[in-house]
């Protein structure tokens, strides 16, 4: 019998946990086919997640879980998970049931016929404010036009991951990671299958507006170096229109006369170039922030306890 493992990052879960364990394990049984093994990661909860998972341990041998010694962050988290699986196959997926469990079969069923990564692509996002998700839809298209890799819109993290996709994650150690690029960058055979995401019925998301904009700093600066570019070309732009703007002053006051009023535009071609100038020096700030943290080579998580794994 194949064995799948389901990752499942928790940070602050504790008021969904008991319905996500009774829909696994009803699931779980309707599909014996398969031998399973459920991962929780605590990432550091401060609430009583991990307390709830250790119950939930003593119920059912398939739960498995990892306790960070700290909230590490999702992306490390799910690290932590690719490390630990025994599965042939693992699937990602969130503790809100966000993700419907009822979407496994199609992404098992596309397995079995040879696809290393499927993929679910969102239909409806869901209970979403208006501005985040046309923040969200206008920053794939940015990425998507930039980066070096060719990264997935309206995809997360729910999907399956054969074997092989799951030793080549492993591979890749950086401590500032961005999987949702990761998964596009190792490559394999790619499926797609189409899901409405649902409603978070307990609980807040932890993703506030400060969390996804790192996020979406780490995956511009993870796999682009557009921004470098755009600084090279703007000082380049810069430059030139400071060389016919001093040609046109030099031709009004030796050739014309006009005596020179320049205070007001001093001021605001000094202040421009300083914006300027700042902007370039934290685009490169930022690159060499990344090259910083990376020469430490820290372990990218901490395990303070496990079971199961």
């Amino acid at each position: 019998m194949k064995k799948v493992s389901i990752i499942i990052p928790c940070y602050n879960e504790e008021s969904n946990l008991i319905n996500l364990y009774q829909n696994l394990a009803s699931f779980m049984n309707e599909h014996s086919e398969y031998l399973w093994q459920i991962l929780l990661i605590n990432d550091g909860s401060r609430d009583h997640t991990l307390e709830i998972i250790k119950n939930i341990r003593t119920k059912d041998k398939r739960f498995c879980y990892i306790h960070l010694s700290r909230n590490f962050g999702k992306e490390n988290a799910m690290l932590a998970g690719f490390d630990h699986v025994h599965g042939d196959c693992c699937i990602i997926m969130d503790a809100d049931l966000q993700h419907p469990i009822q979407v496994i079969p199609k992404m098992l069923k596309l397995w079995e016929q040879g696809y290393d990564d499927v993929y679910a692509k969102r239909k409806k996002r869901g209970k979403e404010s208006w501005l985040r998700e046309k923040l969200s839809i206008t920053y794939y298209k940015i990425l998507q036009k930039i980066a070096n890799v060719d990264i997935l819109p309206n995809v997360g993290d729910f999907r399956l991951l054969d074997r092989k996709c799951i030793n080549a994650l492993k591979e890749l150690r950086e401590t500032q990671r961005y999987t949702k690029g990761l998964y596009c960058w190792i490559g394999f055979n790619k499926k797609e299958v189409e899901f409405e995401q649902g409603d978070r019925t307990n609980g807040t998301s932890s993703f506030n507006y400060r969390k996804l904009f790192n996020l979406a700093i780490e995956g511009i600066t993870s796999y682009s170096i557009a921004p470098l570019r755009i600084s090279t070309l703007l000082g380049i732009i810069v430059s030139i229109s400071a060389f016919f703007y001093m040609c046109y002053i030099f031709f009004k006051t030796i050739i014309l006369g006009e005596p020179v009023h320049g205070f007001p535009t001093l001021i605001i071609v000094i202040l421009f170039l300083g914006g300027i100038q700042l902007l370039s020096l934290g685009i490169i700030g930022e690159y060499l922030g990344r090259i910083f943290i990376e020469t430490k080579h820290r372990p990218v998580y901490i395990i303070n306890e496990k079971e199961g794994v």
